[in-house]
């Protein structure tokens, strides 16, 4: 969106409507006019036709805004102002504006049925698209090879591998990895001992190279191999594939000045039997991991066997995905949970689970149930009477064209506070991105003034949080105001 030409023709609409003393609805042009440049490839005042306001008023704002159908007259109201502007100003011609007012007189009545249509009401996916995956990932630091300097103060937080929790791991089975073994292209040179333990001797091995001045024998740098250490603790904690660029960055950090060759690096590594290279990517192997794990029992730290969630119930799996999964794990544990059980056992798990839960469980539940097929409607349909899970059921019903009561006015305000509750965690970490996610498709002004009367357990937060978060200063005002309410009315 292009701000600068959305402020310039709000400012020109305040005079313009000041001089002839029409009212302006600024806030609802504003919004016409930022979802128009959004989506509708509009740039100035004078690219709006008539054909604009069709996609705008019967297929976006269905989709992307949230607000009750009574509304529709107040938008169309602001868009024949803007129009009238258009006319006066001679931004467009005369039978163009006629053409336009035509268009709003025809859309009027068919724009209150399309924001009452729950199969158009795109509100529960855009917010879960915008929260995305990422709300799910732990935020874990590249460690920097070095112990922090203290400087004597003992209070001061400590950062050194033993300090920091580590992560569940998911090991592969015994059979897998003695299989794997025998894949390593190290022990072709250096066997094992034999000792009848193969997976001990190679816990063994690994610990060596961790442990021991290797002077450069693993990857042909004396620094190099003395910051392995941390590079594989790095890797275990994240759990997922990691660029070879941040690889490369943080060994040239420790290898000092001298030249580092990450190929060959990277390949000795792989020699050991220790990372696997695919493309631009890295991983620790599953030999790695159970290798690592055993070390770290050995120094005595907690090091968590993540349990296999196939065979979990739903409230584990949601239990598990809460504590803090990087999303690549998160999708195949979901993945792995759903195979096990048909669309109807699953969605009446998930929704069990979800009844009276926190907002951000119950999110997770809907948004695994919203990847089931019709054929789990009867036990999603169970769900109608539940208070907190109806407005979720009903869009799900209707975005795949069965049957489903209308979303009231309460009901259509209810899951907008729900939905935001969900995205307070990742708001709080990366308020910027919440900042342009509600700018591009947030509740407006005259929907968050009405929010305060929800009967939800989140809403006096949800509204701080969009009186902090939200740019447009006269929509962050009305949050304000209205958390205000919400809180006097809590108090009484």
């Amino acid at each position: 969106m292009s701000i600068e030409w959305v402020n310039q023709a709000i400012d020109d609409l305040r005079a313009w409507g000041r001089a002839r003393n029409v009212e302006v609805d600024a806030d609802e042009v504003r919004l016409l006019c930022d979802y128009a440049s959004d989506y509708l490839n509009v740039n100035e005042l004078g690219d709006f036709t008539p054909e604009t306001f069709d996609e705008l008023l019967l297929s976006i704002y269905p989709r992307k805004v949230i607000t009750p159908p009574e509304s529709a007259s107040e938008t169309i109201a602001a868009a024949r102002t803007l129009v009238g502007y258009l006319s006066e100003a001679g931004t467009v011609p005369e039978e163009l504006a006629a053409r336009m007012r035509e268009r709003l007189d025809d859309i009027e009545p068919r724009m209150s049925e399309a924001l009452a249509d729950p199969a158009n009401f795109g509100m529960a996916k855009s917010l879960f698209s915008s929260i995305g995956p990422e709300s799910l990932e732990q935020s874990i630091a590249i460690p920097s090879g070095e112990l922090p300097d203290l400087g004597g103060d003992l209070d001061a937080p400590c950062d050194c591998p033993g300090c920091a929790p580590l992560p569940p791991a998911r090991l592969a089975s015994p059979e897998e990895l003695l299989a794997a073994l025998r894949t390593v292209p190290m022990l072709r040179e250096r066997p094992l001992p034999r000792t009848g333990e193969p997976l001990r001797e190679w816990a063994e091995a690994v610990a060596r190279i961790l442990d021991r001045d290797t002077r450069g024998e693993i990857t042909g740098s004396t620094e190099v191999d003395e910051g392995l250490y941390d590079l594989f603790d790095m890797l275990y904690r994240l759990q997922v594939r990691v660029p070879v660029t941040v690889i490369g960055d943080y060994l040239d950090e420790i290898a000092g000045e001298g030249e580092l060759d990450l190929a060959a690096v990277l390949d000795r590594l792989a020699w050991c039997g220790m990372i696997k290279v695919a493309g631009d990517e890295t991983e620790l192997t599953p030999l790695a991991v159970w290798a690592l794990r055993e070390h770290y029992l050995s120094l005595g730290l907690d090091a968590p066997e993540a349990p296999d969630l196939a065979a979990a119930d739903a409230l584990a799996l949601i239990e598990s995905l809460l504590e803090g999964v990087p999303a690549e794990l998160a999708e195949g544990d979901i993945s792995r949970w759903l195979t096990g059980r048909t669309a109807g056992e699953a969605a009446g798990e998930l929704l069990a689970a979800a009844s009276g839960a926190p907002a951000v469980a119950r999110g997770i539940a809907i948004t695994i149930v919203d990847r089931l097929g019709a054929e789990a409607e009867p036990q999603v349909r169970d769900y109608l009477d539940d208070q907190e899970l109806r407005p979720h059921v009903i869009h799900w019903l209707a975005a795949r064209g069965l049957s489903a009561p209308q979303l009231t006015q309460e009901e259509l305000l209810w899951v907008s506070v729900d939905m935001l509750a969900l995205a307070m965690p990742a708001a709080e970490e990366d308020p910027e991105i919440f900042a342009e996610n509600m700018a591009a498709s947030g509740p407006p002004a005259h929907m968050i003034e009405e929010m305060w009367r929800v009967d939800h357990p989140d809403i006096v937060e949800v509204l701080e949080l969009l009186g902090r978060s939200i740019p447009d200063g006269t929509v962050a005002k009305a949050a304000r105001k209205a958390a205000f309410k919400a809180r006097s009315r809590a108090i009484r």
